[in-house]
């Protein structure tokens, strides 16, 4: 059986300041900003959160398929897509336009400015989900506008549940349009400041929002992440991390973990544990596809 994967796959360009933003952005000053940080470490990886989720679901077994729309600039990610077994029929190349290209800042207390060129992901409407039988659940992931809308009504015209991620993309709904996909969808997974404007947008608490799922799930850091089900909250302790490397694409590992739980029928709480262990594997690597681990071995810790 088939995951869709809707989502940007986009080339990561990490940066590390050795400061602290908070010591150079002068907050009285926030209407005149104008500030320039010299970075001595800068990374080129692949990324996106299309591709991030899909290289977590292929590592822990299951067939990932991505739907997205990538530019002339695509090849480099191809090819490492190609070496890893992950499927790239549903990706769709558009010669005039750029792969999706993430600029990241992070500062010494794992801070983070991201810039985000989205390119080619704007076009994500002309990519409709593959014409398959054998899909057993889908995620959408940020992806364009018009895309989002569009491949949620495809997954729910066919029965195909649904995972609604909006990310960082959430704030291009407005109130009628964010409730409707939350409609279509059977769950949706948000962070800590996600949750609160989705709260904020629709006019009410993701307790009450989750009721309307069959789970809504809150990613918080360190804090750990509450999975919002049948009235109940059930809370996922976070796993501690010995060697912090890199934040970034914690999330998306979190929800390779998610999807494997749901169509597996684990239950909640060793699905949260088993998503936190891959996010905690993650965090102790640079970049977001640089690590490796097997089923196998993290069923045997949860």
């Amino acid at each position: 059986m088939s995951i869709i994967v809707c989502g940007s796959v986009a080339y990561d360009n990490l940066m590390e300041f050795e400061g602290n933003f908070g010591d150079y952005i002068l907050p009285d000053q926030i209407h005149i900003l104008s500030v320039a940080f010299t970075v001595p470490n800068l990374r080129k990886e692949f990324g996106g959160c299309a591709g991030n989720i899909a290289y977590n679901l292929n590592l822990l077994g299951m067939n990932p398929i991505i739907n997205a729309t990538v530019g002339q600039d695509f090849d480099t990610y191809k090819q490492w897509l190609v070496e890893n077994d992950i499927s790239i029929e549903s990706i769709k190349v558009l010669e005039d336009k750029y792969t999706p290209q993430c600029f990241i800042t992070t500062d010494a207390n794992n801070n983070q400015l991201t810039s985000f060129h989205p390119g080619a992901m704007d076009e994500a409407h002309l990519n409709p989900i593959p014409n398959r039988d054998d899909i057993e659940l889908a995620i959408i992931a940020p992806d364009g506008k018009q895309g989002t809308i569009q491949h949620a009504e495809e997954l729910s015209e066919r029965n195909i549940p649904l995972i609604f991620d909006p990310g960082q993309g959430i704030g291009l709904f407005n109130k009628e349009e964010i409730s409707k996909l939350v409609s279509l969808s059977d769950y949706v997974v948000l962070n800590e400041y996600e949750s609160t404007l989705l709260a904020e947008i629709m006019g009410q608490g993701i307790v009450d929002i989750a009721t309307t799922l069959k789970a809504a799930i809150v990613t918080k850091g360190a804090k750990g992440s509450d999975i919002f089900v049948d009235g109940d909250c059930i809370h996922i302790e976070p796993i501690s991390v010995e060697n912090e490397a890199d934040p970034t694409g914690c999330g998306d590992a979190y929800r390779a973990g998610l999807i494997y739980g749901i169509v597996n029928g684990l239950p909640w709480e060793e699905t949260g544990k088993l998503s936190s262990m891959i996010g905690a594997i993650k965090v102790s690597h640079n970049g977001t596809q640089n690590h490796t681990f097997t089923a196998n071995e993290l069923l045997e810790k949860v």
